[in-house]
């Protein structure tokens, strides 16, 4: 049996689709978790994933946390992350790896809820000293992490305007990449060339084609369409693609009308499998790999 799993605690966008949460990867190694990015509802999610026996998910246990880039969508879950695992006793620092101005986004986020910590800590069943404090460090190429369970790289990645980051992971018995979101990247298919599991972002290139001028100009910067994903993909040959972060396009449909939306699932699918010939998954929340 696998000794690491990868969970998707969110396989969402900044489209409020309900039964998507907003972006975050758990590679579990054992009974520890690594969180890449952490969108909307990120602890409520670990939750449900302990609840399916993931007991590394279990929220006073997240310690470990890797943001792709600055984007509200990956990033907004974060005063869930900080505080609520802290409430409910986690008794050590959260690690936050990420580009430079998480920093900020950390200290601002324990500022602003000044007022509550100093309540919690009053209490006469406090909460531990140190849960809410974290360690953060700014990403950079090379090993960011490192302990007797994962080896964690970072890599650039092509998302302007930002200082965006993929995450390879080295555990014990898998290579997992995970691509944050990306426009296609050359240093990608360096890192991802031959791993075991290759979590990428995918926009549906024919809903594309229906965009104004000036969205098909940005998602066409700054994102991966299907085919271009297929390309990257034979190219990296890793052992299975699994789809995130999908931007189906479906205008105002993309929010509620699930048969629009899988019929996009379905075109994506079959336009990346013109160039790969390996296992393709579109992920949903709380689907495990």
């Amino acid at each position: 049996m696998s000794r690491t799993k990868v969970v998707m605690l969110g396989s969402g966008t900044p489209n409020p689709i309900p039964d998507r949460s907003g972006p975050c990867v758990a590679i579990v190694v054992d009974e520890t978790a690594y969180l890449v990015d952490f969108g909307s509802n990120v602890v409520r999610q670990a939750e449900k994933a302990r609840r399916m026996g993931i007991k590394g998910l279990t929220p006073n246990r997240l310690n470990h946390a890797f943001l792709t880039h600055l984007h509200s969508d990956h990033a907004v879950g974060i005063a869930d992350l900080i505080l609520i695992p802290w409430v409910l006793e986690r008794e050590k620092p959260l690690k936050l790896v990420g580009p430079e101005g998480i920093l900020g986004m950390a200290e601002h986020t324990i500022a602003a809820f000044a007022g509550d910590i100093a309540a919690r800590q009053e209490m006469p069943c406090p909460t531990p000293e140190e849960g809410y404090k974290t360690e953060v460090v700014n990403a950079f190429e090379g090993i960011v992490h490192q302990d007797e369970l994962v080896t964690v790289e970072a890599f650039l990645v092509n998302h302007p305007p930002f200082e965006a980051y993929g995450y390879r992971f080295t555990t014990p018995d898998r290579v997992i990449v995970v691509s944050g979101d990306t426009a296609p990247s050359d240093n990608l298919i360096k890192y991802a060339t031959n791993c075991d599991v290759l979590v990428h972002e995918v926009v549906s290139a024919k809903n594309l084609q229906k965009r104004t001028p000036d969205w098909f100009a940005y998602h066409s910067t700054v994102h991966t369409t299907c085919e271009q994903l297929g390309e990257i993909a034979k190219q990296a040959n890793p052992g299975m693609l699994v789809l995130y972060h999908q931007l189906f396009m479906c205008g105002e449909n993309e929010s509620g009308n699930e048969v629009i939306i899988r019929e996009t699932e379905l075109e994506v699918m079959a336009n990346i499998r013109k160039h790969y010939g390996g296992p393709v998954f579109s992920s949903k929340d709380l689907d495990i790999f």
